[in-house]
């Protein structure tokens, strides 16, 4: 049995506009034909009339020869100026020819035809003198048509090539833009996970314990389970807020609505002791009480370690102590410690994805700055912290 066969697709036809060029430059090559075939006519015979006839016949199959000088351009220029030196007639074609492999090919190739064209014709007018004009002057005109010629081909060649390569630098500048937007789309994606997972993390991890105080301690004292549900219900009002402020910042213009910063931590150590931990501040850069300053951006990464740390000590350490250290000094850098100490009882998640660590991570690397975290020697966990603190 035969093989399945492969069709070949057509070769692609030319644009309409190429043909009408095709056949504008084809017409003032017969056009300067016809005028070399009435000044010979015109003229006494100087050639013999087979010589006249190879002329002329030459000079017609040299104008419908242009018909596929785009796909053969060096072939037929070369042919075309060699025949030039006894055919008058096909000059026109040849000029024609030579334009042809200046737009279309190497300058190498360019020169050669240019020069076999100037040769051909200056040895046509040595055999057959022209006796109105000098032989030099004759040959001055060949050389400024060729060059002529050369120059104008050259001319729409460079242009030609500017503006493809204007165009390739405009697609490539609008494939930039896209993969711009979509960098951007992606980065802001993920910014929008870090708040939601920062703000409502923390919080729910609040709701968890005290909700599991509830379940644990069902005979405890009426008072003790009032302030557990109160403490529940609050954080729940607290959650909602901060997930309306969260999509208000997504909705309003950029700084319309405020964003957590050094200060914020007192209320996060706050709400840590009024759930049960331990805390201890200590802050010898005096940012959480207003003595000095810190930028914005390197301010909210400072609250969101604090918020973080503390929820997940919650989570994996309940019970334990929790140390917060923030030290530092102008024009130098800003160093934010949290350590907890070896959980009493057996944590109720005792892994957990890190997702939170890899948002502060990414936080962290976007205002050039480290973070490091891992066990310490008494059994506890340390997160640290460290920023350069411009003024």
């Amino acid at each position: 049995m035969n093989g399945p066969t492969t069709a070949h697709a057509p070769p692609p036809r030319q644009p309409l506009r190429a043909r009408l060029t095709d056949a504008t430059l084809i017409a003032i090559a017969l056009a300067l034909a016809l005028i070399s075939f009435q000044i010979q006519t015109n003229e006494t015979p100087q050639l013999p009339t087979a010589l006249l006839t190879a002329d002329r016949l030459t000079g017609l199959l040299g104008c419908i020869a242009l018909w596929w000088r785009r796909k053969y351009p060096v072939q037929i220029g070369i042919a075309l100026a060699a025949a030039s030196v006894y055919s008058e007639t096909v000059s026109g074609a040849a000029i024609v020819a030579l334009f042809t492999v200046t737009l279309h090919g190497s300058i190498r190739a360019t020169a050669a035809v240019a020069a076999i064209s100037v040769t051909a014709l200056s040895t046509y007018q040595l055999l057959w003198p022209d006796h109105l004009a000098p032989p030099l002057t004759v040959f001055i005109i060949i050389v400024l048509g060729h060059a002529a010629t050369v120059a104008w081909g050259l001319t729409i060649r460079n242009r030609r090539a500017l503006v493809t390569s204007l165009r390739e630098r405009a697609a490539a500048a609008e494939v930039e833009a896209q993969l711009r937007a979509e960098r951007s789309e992606r980065e802001a994606r993920q910014s929008i996970a870090r708040e939601m997972h920062d703000v409502l993390g923390h919080r729910l991890s609040l709701l968890s314990v005290h909700a599991g105080a509830l379940a644990y301690a069902r005979t405890a004292p009426p008072d003790d389970v009032g302030r557990a549900a109160e403490v529940v219900r609050e954080n729940a009002h607290r959650a909602l807020q901060d997930l309306r402020d969260v999509i208000g910042v997504l909705r309003a213009p950029v700084g319309e609505l405020p964003l957590p910063a050094v200060p914020d931590v007192l209320e996060l150590v706050e709400e840590a002791r009024a759930s049960g931990t331990e805390v201890e501040l200590q802050d010898d850069a005096g940012l959480t009480t207003g003595e000095r300053t810190i930028p914005e951006v390197q301010g909210r990464t400072i609250y969101r370690m604090v918020q973080e740390s503390l929820t997940n000590a919650r989570k994996h350490a309940p019970g334990a102590p929790v140390t917060v250290r923030i030290s530092g000094r102008p024009d130098d850098v800003v160093v934010a410690e949290l350590t907890n100490m070896r959980p009493a009882t057996t944590p109720q998640y005792p892994q957990g994805s890190g997702t939170g660590l890899r948002g502060l991570d990414e936080r962290t690397r976007l205002v050039n700055g480290t973070l490091d975290h891992g066990p310490t020697d008494r059994g506890g966990w340390r997160v640290r912290l460290r920023l350069p603190w411009p003024t």
